[in-house]
């Protein structure tokens, strides 16, 4: 059976480490890294996301300032506060909570955002320093990611990996950040000739698809590690249930490693999200020589 990455007590103590590195820099330079989140609208999963990341902010010894906006708040209302955001010298990220209200655009709004500030990595800016191998902020999920495979694995260098799942979130920057640690590297999607096929060539399996238990375990090469991006709720015996992309128990009996669900990649999303604040106020001051090493 394969061993279980635990998500969950890697993102403990990596807050704790940002919270060591957090209280060192408010103590030698003054300088408290902050964090804006704003919410639009009443979408209860995005306010108990919202309140996570509040909390675990200011648990980490951060500054935290929350904006609440009716559903009906204009575009130009939204873009004017990202704007005071990016001039405000004591916010050092902002995160805009998405899904937005649907007569907001999105990519408008994300790339009002300051990418020196854009925590969430989804600036076009940051996208485009990511696809040529440039620092930048790096999407929290798929750098959550990565820091679980080089903690199981170490040198990724020459591993085959294949990343199910093409979004601009998850699929995308997953595929460039294992590009940069030298590994080979396959996009697969649902036009995929032999998916199972392809899966099965991979020494690294990402399950990034939003489909629940769509990877077999038959479809996982033996001694692999598994990713499994994927949070699905769905109802066993009239139970509701969290599940991932990958049939766990059945992958467990081939891969070498493997991220269960809950308690994998979840828990790292919003330690990224920490971990992005701090670098971002470090960078934002030119104090590259205090930012923590990936």
């Amino acid at each position: 059976m394969a061993s279980i990455i635990d998500g969950k007590a890697f993102a403990q103590n990596l807050r704790e480490k940002i919270s060591r590195r957090t209280t060192q820099l408010k103590k030698e330079t003054d300088i408290q890294p902050g964090l804006a989140t704003v919410l639009v609208g009443e979408d209860p999963a995005s306010h108990v996301y919202v309140r996570n990341k509040n909390r675990q902010t200011k648990a980490v010894g951060m500054a935290s300032f929350h904006h609440e906006l009716d559903a009906q708040t204009s575009q130009e209302a939204l873009l004017a506060l990202v704007n005071d955001l990016n001039h405000d010298d004591a916010v050092h990220g902002i995160l805009v909570q998405l899904p937005l209200p649907e007569h907001i655009d999105s990519i408008a709004v994300i790339n009002a955002i300051d990418p020196a500030k854009d925590v969430d990595g989804f600036h076009i800016l940051n996208v485009g320093k990511l696809a040529i191998g440039e620092p930048g902020l790096v999407s929290c999920t798929p750098l959550g990611c990565l820091m679980l495979l080089k903690d199981q694995l170490g040198d990724l260098s020459g591993k085959n990996a294949v990343i199910v799942g093409r979004s601009n979130i998850v699929g995308k920057p997953m595929a460039a950040l294992l590009l940069q640690q030298h590994c080979t590297v396959t996009i697969a999607h649902s036009r995929t000739q032999d998916l199972a096929g392809v899966c099965r060539r991979a020494d690294i399996l990402v399950a990034a698809v939003g489909r629940p238990e769509m990877i077999q375990g038959d479809w996982v090469k033996p001694g692999a590690v598994v990713i499994d991006v994927g949070i699905n709720r769905v109802e066993i015996e009239g139970k509701a249930k969290l599940v991932g992309d990958v049939d766990f128990s059945a992958a467990a009996e081939h891969a070498a490693a493997i991220t269960p669900v809950p308690g994998g990649v979840g828990p790292m999303t919003i330690a990224c999200l920490l971990y992005n604040t701090y670098q971002a106020a470090c960078m934002q001051h030119g104090m590259e020589d205090r930012m923590m090493a990936l």
